[in-house]
C-alpha cells in the first residue's frame, strides 16, 4: 500500500511540528479511526469522520459544495474497508488526514475530493473509469496523476518513472503535486514503525525531490514541516541538540522577541497603521542553520516577527516606522514585494536591533501575501477556473501557476532523458538548484534559468538542440564567451552560426548548469565520437588561393606605388600599420637611404617623431596593388580557417601567410598577410570575412612599432 503508519502512542523520533505551530490542530487518528469503523452516515448526512475536513474547508470556502466530499468519502471508506495501516488504524484514516492537510491550506473542493480518493485506484478494486464516471474528468486526472506505477511492470525503475509521470501530470495541473506533497507529509509524520533503513530511504527522497518541489510551488507550510521530519531521521544527533536549545529557550522567564513585538505594536499604533504583529517561532531546521551561521544563539534568534497589514502600501509604511524607531540592519533588507520570488512569494524582509544588541528579523506582508506564502499554489484555489468578477475587477489578470518557468524546463528535458536512472539523477541535480534568475532577450522576451547558469544554458533554453550552432553571445551589449555566468536581469543576445555542420564543444559541458543543456550536449557527443584535432600552427597559402602576382620580386613583398619626396630612396610600407591606398600616410627617413611609410593615425608615428626621425613628404602613385595585414577575431569552431581562406580567395586576393593563435576561452585570433590586386577592394574583402559564421571582428593589423636604426 502507498501509505505507511505508526501507532500514535509511539510517535518515534519525529515531533518537530509541535514547536512550530502550537495553535494548529493535529488530526485525531483515534477519533477518526473510530468514526470510520462505524461506516458512512445514514442517508445524505455528512459522516462524522469528515467533520474535521468540512470545518477546515468551510473556513476558507464558506459556500463550497459538500456533496462531492460526502460521496468521495463513502466510496473511499467502502473500498478501503478491511484494510489496515501498519499501526492498526483503519486505512481510511490516511486519505482523511491528507485531505485535512489540504483543507487547512485552503484547497478547493475538487482537490479535496481527489485527495479522499487518491489511493483507491492504486490499492482497491475501484477503477479510474469509475472515478471519472462518478466525479468527472478533473478528479479522475488528479487521482491518476498521483497513482503509482506497478513494480511488477517497471521493476527498479518504478519509483523514478512514477515521479516522471507525476511531474508530467503536474505540468497540466499543479494540484497533482499538491496532493502528493500532503500525502508524503502524512506518511512522514507516521513513519516511526518502519525499519530504520526504510525510514532513511524515504527521508532522502523527500529531501532531494519533494522538499524542493514544495519550495518551488511555494507551499512553505508543507516544506518546513517536511524539512523538520527529514532532519529528525537523517540527523538525529543534531536534531536532539536543536530540540534541547529550543526547549531551553522556551523555559526562559523573559522573551526578548515578545518585548520587541510589544514595542513594534506601540510604534505602529502611534503611527496610525493597522497591523497585526505576531511572533513566528523558527522551525527546527531554521534554528539549526542559524546556530551554524551565528554560533551562540540569543533569545530573539529563535523566532521572527511577522507583521500583517491590509494593503501593499502599508507594508512600506510599516518598514519606514520600524526603521525610524529601531536601528535597522541594512544588510538584511530584501524587497520581495517589488520583485517576487519565482514561487509567488512576496514579503518585505528586514531586521532591527534595540539598545541591548538583540536583533529581531521582521517579515512584513499583507494577509493575502501571507496566505500565498504559507500555501503557495494551493492558496490560488482552482487555477484553471475563469477568474471571478471580483478578481477581474481587482487584478485585471491573475497569476498563472500552471506552467512556471522551472516546471517548463523540467518537462522539456525529461523528454530527452534516455532512461530512468538518468532522469532520476538529473532530477535531483536540477532540484538542488534552489534559486532562479531571469535574463532578457533582445526582443523583450525573458528566460528563466537557475542561478549560476551560463550563456550555454541560455542558448539551449531558447533554441533547444538548434543551440548546437551557437557561436557566441553578447551580454548587456558586450561580446562574451558562452562560458560567461549570467546574473539576474542581464540581457543576452545569442549569436547563431549559419553552418548546418556546426557542433557543440565538449568544453560546454563544464559550463552547462541546466539538465536540458547537459542532456543535449551529451547526446550529441555520444553520437559524434571525438576525433583528434591538429594543434594550431602557421598555415601557408592554400592550393586553391591565388598566388603572389607575377613580377613581384622573390623573397620581398610587392610594394604599393608610394612616392616620396626624396629621390633615390628605397620606399617601404611599415609593417606595424600596413598602409594601403587611399589611407592618409606620412613617411620618415631611416638609415640606409630607406623611407618607411606609415598610416597617419599609426601609433608608431609619434614614436618616430620622438626619436628625431626626419619626416618626408609622401603620396600614392598610380599603381593600387598593395600588401596588407588583417586580423580576424572569432569564436572557435571547426572548419573556420578553411571558410576564411575560401572567402579571401573568392575576392581574388592572394594569401601570403596565415597565422592561427591557440584558442583562449573559446576565442581564436587569425592574422593574414594578403596581396591585394587593387587597394579599393579592401573594404569588400573585410566585409566578406566578417560575414563568415563565428567571426565577430576583422581589423587592420596594428603591431608594436619597431624603431629602425
Amino acid at each position: 500500500m502507498s501509505a505507511e503508519a505508526t501507532n500514535p502512542a509511539t510517535p518515534g523520533p519525529v515531533t518537530p511540528g509541535a514547536h512550530r505551530r502550537r495553535g494548529r490542530p493535529r488530526i485525531d487518528l483515534r477519533r477518526i479511526g473510530w468514526a470510520a469503523l462505524l461506516g458512512p452516515a445514514a442517508g445524505n448526512r455528512l459522516p462524522d469522520a469528515i467533520g474535521h475536513v468540512v470545518e477546515a474547508h468551510r473556513a476558507h470556502h464558506p459556500e463550497a459544495p459538500l456533496e462531492p466530499l460526502r460521496r468521495a468519502y463513502v466510496l473511499a471508506e467502502s473500498s478501503h474497508r478491511g484494510q489496515m495501516r501498519k499501526s492498526g488504524e483503519p486505512y481510511i484514516t490516511h486519505p482523511l488526514a491528507v485531505t485535512l492537510i489540504l483543507a487547512e491550506l485552503g484547497a478547493e473542493t475538487t482537490t479535496l475530493t481527489a485527495s479522499l480518493l487518491h489511493d483507491t485506484v492504486e490499492d482497491t478494486e475501484v477503477t479510474l473509469d469509475q472515478v471519472r464516471t462518478e466525479f468527472g474528468e478533473e478528479v479522475a486526472y488528479l487521482v491518476d496523476g498521483v497513482t503509482k506505477l506497478e513494480k511488477v511492470d517497471y521493476g527498479a525503475a518504478a519509483e523514478p518513472e512514477t515521479f516522471r509521470k507525476m511531474l508530467v501530470a503536474t505540468g497540466n495541473d499543479v494540484r497533482v503535486m499538491s496532493i502528493k506533497l500532503a500525502d508524503r507529509l502524512h506518511n512522514m509524520r507516521t513513519l516511526g514503525v518502519m525499519r530504520p533503513e526504510k525510514q532513511a530511504r524515504i527521508a532522502k527522497v523527500t529531501r532531494d525531490v519533494l522538499i524542493p518541489l514544495a519550495e518551488r510551488l511555494g507551499v512553505q507550510a508543507l516544506k518546513t514541516e517536511l524539512e523538520d521530519l527529514v532532519f529528525a531521521i537523517l540527523h538525529p544527533d543534531e536534531y536532539t541538540v536543536t530540540r534541547e536549545l529550543i526547549a531551553a529557550n522556551d523555559a526562559r522567564h523573559t522573551d526578548p522577541l515578545a518585548e520587541i513585538a510589544d514595542d513594534a505594536r506601540a510604534v505602529l499604533k502611534d503611527a496610525g497603521i493597522t497591523a497585526e504583529v505576531l511572533i513566528r517561532p523558527r522551525h527546527f531546521v531554521s534554528v539549526h542553520r542559524s546556530r551554524r551561521k551565528r554560533g551562540t544563539l540569543r533569545g530573539a534568534d529563535f523566532g521572527r516577527l511577522l507583521v500583517l497589514v491590509g494593503e501593499d502600501a502599508d507594508c512600506y509604511g510599516v518598514l519606514g516606522e520600524l526603521h525610524t524607531c529601531f536601528t535597522p540592519v541594512v544588510s538584511e533588507f530584501k524587497d520581495f514585494i517589488a520583485v517576487p520570488k519565482f514561487n509567488l512569494y512576496q514579503s518585505l524582509h528586514t531586521a532591527v536591533s534595540r539598545g541591548d544588541g538583540e536583533v529581531a528579523e521582521v517579515l512584513i506582508r499583507t494577509h493575502q501575501m501571507h496566505k500565498v506564502a504559507e500555501a503557495g499554489v494551493v492558496a490560488l484555489g482552482n487555477p484553471y477556473a475563469p477568474p471571478s468578477e471580483e478578481q477581474a475587477d481587482s487584478d485585471g489578470e491573475r497569476a498563472d501557476p500552471t506552467r512556471p518557468g522551472w516546471l517548463s524546463r523540467l518537462l522539456d528535458w525529461q523528454e530527452a532523458a534516455p532512461d530512468a536512472d538518468t532522469f532520476w539523477s538529473t532530477l535531483r541535480e536540477d532540484l538542488a538548484q534552489d534559486r532562479e534568475i531571469t535574463v532578457f532577450r533582445p526582443d523583450g522576451g525573458t528566460l528563466g534559468l537557475p542561478a549560476g547558469a551560463s550563456c550555454v544554458d541560455a542558448a539551449y533554453a531558447q533554441y533547444g538542440e538548434d543551440a548546437h550552432a551557437c557561436i557566441g553571445a553578447r551580454v548587456n551589449g558586450r561580446l562574451a564567451t558562452l562560458s560567461t555566468v549570467l546574473s539576474d536581469g542581464d540581457t543576452v543576445q545569442l549569436l547563431m552560426g549559419q553552418d548546418p555542420a556546426s557542433e557543440p564543444s565538449r568544453d560546454w559541458l563544464d559550463h552547462a548548469r541546466t539538465p536540458a543543456a547537459r542532456i543535449a550536449i551529451r547526446r550529441w557527443l555520444t553520437t559524434h565520437p571525438a576525433t583528434p584535432q591538429p594543434e594550431p600552427e602557421d598555415r601557408r597559402t592554400p592550393e586553391s588561393a591565388p598566388r603572389t602576382p607575377q613580377g613581384a620580386p622573390a623573397g620581398r613583398p610587392a610594394e604599393a606605388n608610394a612616392v616620396v619626396d626624396q629621390p633615390g630612396a628605397t620606399v617601404r610600407l611599415a609593417g606595424c600599420c600596413t598602409p594601403v591606398p587611399p589611407d592618409a600616410v606620412t613617411a620618415f627617413a631611416v638609415r640606409g637611404g630607406v623611407v618607411t611609410v606609415h598610416r597617419a593615425e599609426c601609433h608608431g608615428v609619434e614614436r618616430m617623431k620622438s626619436t628625431g626621425r626626419a619626416e618626408v613628404g609622401v603620396h600614392w602613385g598610380d599603381t593600387t596593388e598593395c600588401r596588407v595585414s588583417l586580423i580576424a577575431e572569432s569564436f572557435s569552431r571547426p572548419h573556420l580557417l578553411a571558410d576564411l581562406t575560401e572567402a579571401i580567395a573568392l575576392e581574388s586576393v592572394a594569401v601570403i601567410s596565415a597565422t592561427v593563435e591557440p584558442p583562449t576561452q573559446g576565442r581564436v585570433r587569425h592574422t593574414y598577410t594578403l596581396q591585394l590586386p587593387d587597394a579599393t577592394t579592401l573594404p569588400a574583402l573585410m566585409r566578406a570575412m566578417r560575414n563568415i559564421a563565428g567571426v565577430y571582428d576583422v581589423s587592420r593589423a596594428q603591431h608594436s612599432a619597431q624603431t629602425s636604426s
